[in-house]
Protein backbone atom coordinates (compact mmCIF):
# COMPACT_ATOMS: atom_id res chain seq x y z
CA UNK A 1 0.00 0.00 0.00
CA UNK A 2 1.18 3.56 -0.74
CA UNK A 3 1.96 5.78 2.20
CA UNK A 4 0.95 9.42 1.95
CA UNK A 5 1.42 12.30 4.37
CA UNK A 6 -1.64 13.54 6.23
CA UNK A 7 -1.63 17.31 6.77
CA UNK A 8 -3.58 19.41 9.19
CA UNK A 9 -5.13 22.77 8.33
CA UNK A 10 -1.83 24.51 9.07
CA UNK A 11 -0.01 22.44 6.47
CA UNK A 12 1.86 20.37 9.06
CA UNK A 13 2.47 16.63 8.59
CA UNK A 14 0.81 14.85 11.51
CA UNK A 15 0.88 11.21 10.36
CA UNK A 16 0.81 8.95 7.32
CA UNK A 17 -2.05 7.08 5.68
CA UNK A 18 -1.99 3.82 3.73
CA UNK A 19 -3.90 4.28 0.48
CA UNK A 20 -5.62 1.26 -1.01
CA UNK A 21 -3.54 0.23 -4.02
CA UNK A 22 -6.58 -1.30 -5.73
CA UNK A 23 -8.08 2.19 -5.93
CA UNK A 24 -5.22 4.68 -5.71
CA UNK A 25 -2.40 2.58 -7.12
CA UNK A 26 -3.53 0.99 -10.38
CA UNK A 27 -2.16 1.75 -13.83
CA UNK A 28 -4.53 4.36 -15.33
CA UNK A 29 -6.69 2.89 -18.08
CA UNK A 30 -6.75 5.50 -20.84
CA UNK A 31 -9.66 3.98 -22.78
CA UNK A 32 -11.86 3.89 -19.68
CA UNK A 33 -10.96 7.51 -18.88
CA UNK A 34 -11.80 8.58 -22.43
CA UNK A 35 -15.17 6.81 -22.41
CA UNK A 36 -16.11 8.25 -19.00
CA UNK A 37 -15.22 11.84 -19.95
CA UNK A 38 -16.99 11.48 -23.31
CA UNK A 39 -20.13 10.24 -21.54
CA UNK A 40 -20.08 13.14 -19.07
CA UNK A 41 -19.61 15.75 -21.78
CA UNK A 42 -22.35 14.21 -23.92
CA UNK A 43 -24.73 14.48 -20.98
CA UNK A 44 -24.10 18.22 -20.81
CA UNK A 45 -25.13 18.69 -24.46
CA UNK A 46 -28.44 20.53 -24.43
CA UNK A 47 -29.67 19.12 -27.72
CA UNK A 48 -32.12 21.98 -28.26
CA UNK A 49 -31.14 22.49 -31.90
CA UNK A 50 -34.07 22.51 -34.32
CA UNK A 51 -35.00 23.53 -37.85
CA UNK A 52 -38.39 23.85 -39.56
CA UNK A 53 -39.55 21.34 -42.09
CA UNK A 54 -41.82 22.19 -45.04
CA UNK A 55 -44.92 21.66 -42.93
CA UNK A 56 -43.74 24.22 -40.36
CA UNK A 57 -42.63 27.19 -42.47
CA UNK A 58 -45.12 29.92 -43.35
CA UNK A 59 -46.74 30.22 -46.77
CA UNK A 60 -47.17 27.78 -49.61
CA UNK A 61 -50.85 27.13 -49.10
CA UNK A 62 -51.57 26.60 -52.80
CA UNK A 63 -49.90 25.16 -55.85
CA UNK A 64 -47.64 27.89 -57.34
CA UNK A 65 -48.70 27.17 -60.94
CA UNK A 66 -50.63 24.57 -62.89
CA UNK A 67 -49.28 21.04 -63.26
CA UNK A 68 -48.95 20.91 -67.05
CA UNK A 69 -48.38 23.17 -69.97
CA UNK A 70 -45.80 25.58 -68.56
CA UNK A 71 -42.71 23.70 -69.62
CA UNK A 72 -41.42 23.85 -66.07
CA UNK A 73 -41.00 21.10 -63.51
CA UNK A 74 -44.10 20.37 -61.53
CA UNK A 75 -44.27 22.00 -58.08
CA UNK A 76 -46.73 21.49 -55.27
CA UNK A 77 -45.62 24.25 -52.88
CA UNK A 78 -43.24 27.19 -52.79
CA UNK A 79 -42.23 25.99 -49.33
CA UNK A 80 -40.66 22.76 -50.59
CA UNK A 81 -36.97 22.33 -49.72
CA UNK A 82 -35.69 23.38 -53.14
CA UNK A 83 -37.25 26.85 -52.90
CA UNK A 84 -35.92 29.89 -51.10
CA UNK A 85 -37.63 30.09 -47.71
CA UNK A 86 -38.65 26.47 -47.91
CA UNK A 87 -38.33 23.81 -45.23
CA UNK A 88 -35.07 22.07 -44.35
CA UNK A 89 -34.61 18.42 -45.25
CA UNK A 90 -33.02 16.10 -42.66
CA UNK A 91 -32.08 19.01 -40.39
CA UNK A 92 -31.30 18.64 -36.67
CA UNK A 93 -34.19 18.10 -34.29
CA UNK A 94 -34.23 18.25 -30.48
CA UNK A 95 -32.67 15.14 -28.99
CA UNK A 96 -31.04 13.83 -25.82
CA UNK A 97 -27.32 13.12 -26.21
CA UNK A 98 -26.94 11.42 -22.82
CA UNK A 99 -25.96 7.78 -22.67
CA UNK A 100 -24.49 5.35 -20.16
CA UNK A 101 -21.39 3.18 -20.14
CA UNK A 102 -21.00 -0.06 -18.24
CA UNK A 103 -20.74 0.15 -14.47
CA UNK A 104 -17.43 -1.72 -14.48
CA UNK A 105 -15.97 0.78 -16.94
CA UNK A 106 -17.19 3.72 -14.83
CA UNK A 107 -15.59 2.25 -11.71
CA UNK A 108 -12.36 1.53 -13.57
CA UNK A 109 -12.29 5.09 -14.92
CA UNK A 110 -12.79 6.56 -11.44
CA UNK A 111 -10.00 4.40 -10.01
CA UNK A 112 -7.78 5.37 -12.94
CA UNK A 113 -8.40 9.08 -12.38
CA UNK A 114 -7.58 8.81 -8.67
CA UNK A 115 -4.48 6.71 -9.36
CA UNK A 116 -3.32 9.17 -12.01
CA UNK A 117 -3.46 12.03 -9.51
CA UNK A 118 -1.44 10.05 -6.95
CA UNK A 119 1.05 8.95 -9.63
CA UNK A 120 1.55 12.53 -10.85
CA UNK A 121 2.01 13.90 -7.30
CA UNK A 122 -1.17 15.93 -7.65
CA UNK A 123 -2.91 14.42 -4.65
CA UNK A 124 -3.04 15.65 -1.05
CA UNK A 125 -4.63 14.41 2.15
CA UNK A 126 -6.04 16.48 5.02
CA UNK A 127 -7.08 15.10 8.38
CA UNK A 128 -10.18 17.32 8.31
CA UNK A 129 -11.51 20.75 7.39
CA UNK A 130 -13.05 22.35 10.45
CA UNK A 131 -14.65 25.79 10.14
CA UNK A 132 -16.81 27.15 12.94
CA UNK A 133 -18.45 29.68 10.61
CA UNK A 134 -18.53 30.46 6.88
CA UNK A 135 -15.28 32.41 6.53
CA UNK A 136 -13.64 32.73 3.12
CA UNK A 137 -10.54 34.15 4.80
CA UNK A 138 -10.12 31.00 6.90
CA UNK A 139 -10.53 28.69 3.91
CA UNK A 140 -8.01 30.81 1.98
CA UNK A 141 -5.61 30.31 4.86
CA UNK A 142 -5.95 26.53 4.49
CA UNK A 143 -5.34 26.79 0.73
CA UNK A 144 -2.18 28.84 1.34
CA UNK A 145 -0.97 26.58 4.17
CA UNK A 146 -1.02 23.44 2.03
CA UNK A 147 0.33 25.29 -1.03
CA UNK A 148 -2.64 24.31 -3.16
CA UNK A 149 -2.22 25.52 -6.77
CA UNK A 150 -4.95 27.05 -8.92
CA UNK A 151 -7.78 24.74 -9.94
CA UNK A 152 -7.68 22.66 -6.76
CA UNK A 153 -10.52 20.25 -6.05
CA UNK A 154 -11.34 19.64 -2.38
CA UNK A 155 -13.24 16.42 -1.65
CA UNK A 156 -14.93 16.12 1.74
CA UNK A 157 -16.81 13.26 3.35
CA UNK A 158 -20.56 12.87 3.37
CA UNK A 159 -20.56 12.87 7.18
CA UNK A 160 -17.95 15.62 7.51
CA UNK A 161 -18.52 18.19 10.22
CA UNK A 162 -19.11 21.81 9.16
CA UNK A 163 -20.11 20.77 5.62
CA UNK A 164 -22.22 23.87 4.98
CA UNK A 165 -19.51 26.16 6.32
CA UNK A 166 -16.96 24.57 3.99
CA UNK A 167 -19.12 25.06 0.89
CA UNK A 168 -20.02 28.64 1.79
CA UNK A 169 -16.41 29.53 2.62
CA UNK A 170 -15.00 28.20 -0.65
CA UNK A 171 -17.63 29.29 -3.17
CA UNK A 172 -16.16 32.78 -3.73
CA UNK A 173 -12.56 31.62 -4.14
CA UNK A 174 -11.51 31.50 -7.82
CA UNK A 175 -10.29 28.14 -9.14
CA UNK A 176 -11.32 26.27 -5.98
CA UNK A 177 -14.01 23.60 -6.11
CA UNK A 178 -15.55 21.60 -3.26
CA UNK A 179 -17.60 18.42 -3.56
CA UNK A 180 -18.42 15.44 -1.39
CA UNK A 181 -17.08 11.93 -1.88
CA UNK A 182 -20.31 10.71 -3.46
CA UNK A 183 -20.19 13.39 -6.17
CA UNK A 184 -16.64 12.84 -7.42
CA UNK A 185 -16.40 12.13 -11.12
CA UNK A 186 -13.74 11.48 -13.70
CA UNK A 187 -13.99 14.81 -15.53
CA UNK A 188 -13.62 17.01 -12.43
CA UNK A 189 -10.75 14.88 -11.10
CA UNK A 190 -8.82 15.10 -14.36
CA UNK A 191 -9.67 18.76 -14.91
CA UNK A 192 -8.23 19.77 -11.54
CA UNK A 193 -4.56 20.61 -11.23
CA UNK A 194 -4.56 19.23 -7.69
CA UNK A 195 -6.94 17.07 -5.64
CA UNK A 196 -7.14 17.34 -1.86
CA UNK A 197 -9.25 14.85 0.09
CA UNK A 198 -10.02 14.53 3.76
CA UNK A 199 -9.43 11.24 5.54
CA UNK A 200 -13.18 10.74 5.88
CA UNK A 201 -13.63 11.21 2.13
CA UNK A 202 -10.82 8.75 1.31
CA UNK A 203 -12.33 6.09 3.56
CA UNK A 204 -15.75 6.59 1.97
CA UNK A 205 -14.30 6.33 -1.54
CA UNK A 206 -12.31 3.21 -0.62
CA UNK A 207 -15.43 1.62 0.82
CA UNK A 208 -17.53 2.52 -2.23
CA UNK A 209 -15.00 1.29 -4.81
CA UNK A 210 -13.65 -1.72 -2.93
Amino acid sequence: MALIDVLNQKGEVIRQYDLNDDIFGIEPHKDALYEAVKMQQAGKHQGTHAVKGRSQVAGGGRKPYRQKGTGRARQGSIRAAQHRGGGIVFGPTPRDYAYRINKKVRRLALKSALSAKVLEKEFGLLDQIALEAPKTKEFNAIVDAINAPSKTLFVIGMDEACTDNIYLSARNIPDVMVMNSKAINVYDLLNANHVVMTETAVKEVEEALA
